[in-house]
């Protein structure tokens, strides 16, 4: 197709555009540029925001397993609990059942977990639950007198909290 002669100078090369147009694309690459980097940057952001929410979510999964497996070795302690009970500590079985709940506490031990609840503390509604009330002027009130089943705690969580008989000193007797 022929060119016209107005936008060809007489020697057959192509004009120069006007300074003022290579300004308005320069503008707009420069403006499409800041918007792809923006986009970019969010989706870095997105991505890192990912990453975050699936390792709490993986860390928090295995907690729960790590939880549920515990809560299984805590009802094997307190079957070899109630076989130690029943044992008269003269027959020749009570030393291996002995030993191996020393055993099994010692590996709960090694992985964090701690026995709560001992005669003569204070009682503490996080970590104990009453099972029942004995009326006595020998403890101070609101004091564990007995453990019917011992809690554990995996650090500052409770695994299961204690069931514990607690003092009533005569002052909070009703008369």
């Amino acid at each position: 197709m022929p060119s016209s002669p107005a936008s060809e100078p007489e020697d057959g090369r192509p004009q120069a555009t006007a300074p003022e147009a290579h300004d308005d694309v320069l503008n707009e690459l420069r403006a499409q540029n800041a918007q792809l980097e923006d986009r970019w940057k969010r989706a870095l952001a997105d991505l890192d925001n990912y990453r975050k929410r699936a390792q709490r979510e993986v860390e928090w999964r295995v907690g729960e397993a790590r939880e549920a497996l515990l809560a299984d070795w805590l009802a094997a302690i307190d079957s070899v609990e109630r076989a130690l009970q029943m044992a008269s500590p003269d027959e020749p079985l009570y030393a291996g059942v002995r030993a191996l709940l020393e055993q099994l506490e010692a590996s709960l031990a090694r992985h964090g977990v701690r026995r709560l609840g001992a005669a003569g503390e204070p009682f503490d509604p996080e970590r104990h639950e009453v099972v029942a009330v004995r009326d006595t002027d020998e403890l101070p009130d609101r004091t564990v007198v007995e453990v019917a089943r011992s809690g554990f705690a995996l650090g500052d969580r409770v695994l299961r909290p204690a069931q514990v008989v607690v003092a009533r000193g005569p002052a909070a007797v009703p008369e």
